[in-house]
């Protein structure tokens, strides 16, 4: 069931929003070369204990950090390890969940190290406009499965595909909840937006025309492409409002 919240709950929901925000850009400047993901999760997590909030990955389902770092071709779920050092040339996304009073606000980024590699950058800038013309499809009265033939379309111009495996969610009184949200074009799960309904957008972007993916048997946690081509995610949380949509995730 896709709950529609209230506006106290919208309030709130948006504190979380800005709040998990202002985390992930408090990250940036230490997005570096010779950086390890687990410094990463470190400030993460001490920024969010710092301002009263919770970071709802950790001990989620047995989720043993603070935030996700999934590293070139890994797509999503990626555990910080100080082991995982940062060089030149990688993409690095950065997912950040926030509890703050028992709201939920979620939002990721992908990240170039270093400025020189055009090919990579474009990639993540095609990934991250894919992300914004599926929300610029969002109103009341349509259906999910629009936004995600508009993402869908637009990225195989590239020579790129959209993961099936994973999508977006419903969040805001829960850290997931209903719909599962596809990227792809699919009449599954195929619900109407309604004024009301807060979901994140996050289309994860494989940099070829394979879009299968699998799962780490060693950590039971982290999903790498099956070819090994990069991928990329940005998410924005989005509130569907009386005549489109509200970014929620955005300072």
């Amino acid at each position: 069931m896709i709950l529609i919240k209230n506006k106290e709950q919208i309030e709130n929901i948006k504190k979380a929003c800005v709040l998990a925000t202002k985390c992930l850009l408090s990250l940036e400047k230490h997005i570096f070369a010779g950086q390890n993901t687990d410094a990463l999760n470190n400030l993460a997590h001490d920024f969010i204990v710092r301002n009263s909030a919770i970071p709802a990955p950790l001990n989620y389902k047995g989720f043993p950090k603070s935030i996700c770092t999934s590293l070139n071709n890994v797509v999503c779920h990626g555990i910080p390890s100080k082991t995982e050092i940062l060089k030149n040339g990688d993409i690095i996304n950065i997912d950040i969940t926030v509890n703050l009073d028992g709201f939920f606000g979620d939002t990721s980024k992908t990240y170039l190290i270093g400025d020189e590699n055009d090919d990579k950058k474009l990639f993540l800038q095609r990934a991250e406009q894919a992300m914004y013309m599926g929300i610029q499809y969002l109103k009341p009265g349509l259906r999910f499965s629009g936004m995600g033939r508009t993402i869908e379309e637009f990225v195989k111009k590239f020579g790129y595909s959209v993961v099936r495996d994973y999508g977006g969610h419903g969040v805001g009184l829960e850290f997931h909840e209903d719909p599962h949200v596809c990227y792809y074009f699919t009449r599954e799960h195929d619900a109407v937006l309604e004024e009301g309904m807060i979901f994140t957008v996050e289309p994860m972007i494989n940099k070829s025309k394979n879009w299968k993916v699998y799962t780490s048997k060693f950590d039971g946690w982290t999903v790498y492409t099956k070819d090994k081509s990069l991928s990329a995610q940005f998410e924005h949380t989005v509130l569907i409002t009386s005549s489109g949509c509200e970014i929620l995730t955005c300072l």
